[in-house]
């Protein structure tokens, strides 16, 4: 995911390194399926299916889904809840251990990736590439065709599977509150070709007619734009903290100082000005769909 940023050496910034293109998003792995047996074991003996212990957990029954599947981490307080729901002895809890110290999940992802489960709202700007979670399948194919140094093709559809699965946060979570600010150029680029971008344009205007997702674009044209500093991610936790991510070529930022996170809450106020209004941007993405 990472295609430059420049860094930011400021002690208000965590930085983790290596958290680009070269290493993947987490796969499923040995540990996070152990984990979902172990959680789907114990909903069995309570005699609970996933409809009904959902809701107990405080998650989607597609969320309980694919934690038993082993196809996400859990989000940071479910297997508190799942192990006291299910009085499962403290197992749950033991087992969810073990899926912070996977061989090969970075640091600075994981951290991230579990606020995102649980994030109330999600912002984010992208200036280099559509965000990840709005990609199509064949838009993120050639990103991962394009890496250098090259992907194996076995790389490529593990990367891939991993990306439309994190793609299901935006209809599993429909009070989370998801807003992307993107630039028009990230259209007119073309990237894979015509039907690559007419792909992108339907599929994201459809993302866009959801209550929890809000896409705008910042035209071509701005003679005042205050995100130049680069791609910037904020998530709000369920007890109201925030957090920030940036990203380079070759490391992730991780923010969590109040001071910096402030500053990029009012960096994203005000691009969230610059940029054309949500009907507007819907419009512009019609047209540009419509030139296709």
């Amino acid at each position: 995911m990472t295609h430059g940023t420049d860094s930011i050496d400021s002690p208000m910034y965590g930085t983790f390194g290596n958290g680009g293109a070269r290493r993947p998003e987490p796969e499923p792995q040995y540990s996070l399926k152990m984990f979902g047996e172990v959680v789907k074991t114990f909903r069995k003996r309570a005699r609970l299916t996933q409809e009904q212990f959902a809701p107990l957990v405080g998650y989607s029954p597609e969320t309980v889904a694919s934690i038993e599947q082993g196809r996400r981490l859990p989000p940071p307080d479910f297997a508190e809840r799942a192990d006291s729901i299910l009085d499962a002895f403290g197992v749950i809890l033991a087992a969810a251990k073990h899926l912070t110290r996977r061989k090969g999940l970075a640091s600075w992802f994981r951290q991230w990736a579990e606020l995102e489960l649980s994030a109330l709202s999600l912002y984010t700007y992208e200036c280099r590439l559509i965000p990840g979670l709005l990609q199509t399948p064949a838009y993120a194919r050639t990103l991962f065709a394009d890496q250098l140094p090259p992907l194996a093709d076995e790389q490529i559809e593990a990367q891939l599977a991993a990306r439309l699965e994190r793609q299901q946060l935006l209809r599993e979570r429909p009070n989370t509150s998801f807003s992307f600010i993107l630039e028009e150029h990230l259209f007119l680029r073309d990237l894979g070709g015509a039907d690559v971008t007419r792909e992108l344009l339907d599929h994201i205007l459809d993302l866009s007619e959801l209550r929890n997702v809000d896409v705008q674009i910042m035209p071509l044209v701005r003679h005042h734009h205050s995100g130049l500093g680069g791609p910037v991610q904020l998530l709000e936790t369920p007890d109201h903290q925030w957090f920030g991510y940036l990203e380079g070529q070759e490391h992730g930022q991780f923010v969590s100082d109040p001071k910096a996170i402030s500053v990029i809450q009012m960096r994203c106020a005000s691009m969230r000005s610059q940029a054309l209004s949500l009907d507007d941007s819907q419009g512009l993405m019609r047209r540009m769909r419509g030139a296709r």
